[in-house]
């Protein structure tokens, strides 16, 4: 089962289309997966004979299970057991792994009205179904045999008139906060008296996360260094381009990147990798559903107005729940902007085995000293935000970081469109 994604704990075989004995080719579509938040097509790793099924369809299992075995010393064309009468029998079946479960199907929860079903759908197509009332029942399968797609569902809430929500998330890319955190009140309770949710255990996507950040923590020497940097010029050229300060912030850390290429690396064991392509990884909140980082692959080549509608894209993607495996693996660089939701100082969790991601906080209003060209200082109203970047020392220096963030802070403060 493929990793997709840190919040990604596990998927659920909706379908083989390759069976026993069957060959393929190295990338050929071998089977289909769903998880919460990617229905997606699995490649065959290599070219051979496929010999063994461990997962069954509608078993969801944990990432990193086995679900096949594949005879890459096999050849095309040549006799196997799986053709001669009885040969089933002849490969040892092998149980899935404990984490296994059936797939929570119609039949086991009634659809709305209390109908129940035979059929079998796809975690997202349930998850979708929920959000909107819908009796998939009445919902006509473009699938192989008829199975009810995400797309078929989607098709149908819109065809009711309806939108396809997702939950916790906006429709379009995060904005960066222009305005003071600090909300009057903030705290106040209006309700009464403060009575104390019941426990309740970790949902496993959020041990997922857990698990995958605290791996990080005990692997990297994490160290975490801020830098201030005045907005103004990014604030002015976003009006003038009409998007949001994000891609210009991210084409001045796509900039020092090429400048400071150690920074755009990846650390395995004793393996330092620098890379000359800018997969900039951009973190995505899903809400409650914990969250995902698609990848801008070769962000470098990208203007802020390209950056713009790929960040966009990935966005509503990942939040549409149709992202691929592809657009969650391989980032070089992370970049994740809590400060839209007014936070000012954090210290990110790097992503393994990256060795570095940078922090955007809120972007706010206030006083600070300018020197103008005669050296004179005055006191102004200034956009500023606070850039925080945690880094593995084992990688880097504190110098090396301090002089990435200088970088950047040159690019932003002194950017013209």
């Amino acid at each position: 089962m493929p990793q997709m994604g840190v919040s990604v704990a596990e998927g659920t075989l909706v379908e083989w289309r390759k069976q026993r004995g069957d060959w393929v080719e190295a990338d050929e579509t071998i089977c289909e997966i769903s998880t919460d938040k990617i229905d997606t097509e699995v490649p065959s790793p290599a070219a051979g004979r496929l010999v063994e099924i461990l997962v069954q369809v509608g078993v969801t299992v944990q990432v990193g299970v086995t679900l096949a075995r594949i005879a890459t010393d096999a050849h095309p064309g040549e006799p196997h057991r799986a053709e001669h009468d009885g040969a089933a029998q002849a490969v040892a079946k092998v149980p899935a792994a404990p984490a296994a479960r059936p797939a929570s199907s119609a039949a086991a929860a009634p659809r709305p009205g209390g109908r129940a079903s035979s059929r079998r759908y796809s975690p997202v197509v349930q998850r979708i179904a929920d959000e909107h009332d819908v009796d998939l029942d009445e919902v006509e399968g473009t699938g192989r045999e008829g199975r009810v797609r995400k797309q078929d569902v989607m098709a149908y809430v819109e065809a009711r008139g309806g939108a396809v929500r997702s939950a916790g998330a906006a429709a379009d890319e995060p904005t960066l906060h222009i305005e003071s955190p600090y909300r009057p009140g903030a705290g106040a309770s209006t309700h009464g008296p403060y009575t104390p949710p019941e426990g309740r255990p970790l949902s496993r996507m959020r041990q997922t996360i857990g698990e995958h950040m605290k791996r990080s923590q005990d692997t990297a020497a994490t160290c975490t260094t801020w830098i201030e940097v005045d907005v103004a010029r990014i604030e002015l050229v976003r009006k003038q381009l009409g998007i949001t300060a994000l891609p210009l912030i991210a084409r001045c850390v796509i900039g020092a990147l090429v400048e400071y290429p150690l920074l755009n690396a990846w650390l395995e064991g004793e393996t330092h990798t620098v890379h000359e392509q800018v997969n900039l990884g951009i973190a995505v909140s899903l809400g409650e559903d914990g969250l995902i980082v698609p990848v801008v692959r070769s962000a470098q080549d990208l203007s802020p107005e390209g950056l713009s509608r790929r960040i966009r894209d990935v966005a509503r993607r990942a939040r549409a729940r149709q992202l691929t495996p592809d657009d969650v693996r391989g980032a070089t660089f992370t970049l994740t902007n809590p400060g839209q939701f007014g936070s000012m100082m954090a210290t990110p969790v790097i992503s393994q085995p990256q060795v570095a991601i940078l922090d955007v906080e809120a972007i706010v209003k206030r006083p600070v000293v300018v020197t103008d060209a005669f050296g004179d200082d005055a006191i102004a109203i200034r956009p500023m935000v606070i850039l925080g970047l945690s880094w593995d020392h084992r990688a880097l220096d504190g110098a090396l970081a301090a002089r990435f963030l200088a970088n950047i802070k040159k690019r932003v403060e002194s950017y013209e469109a």
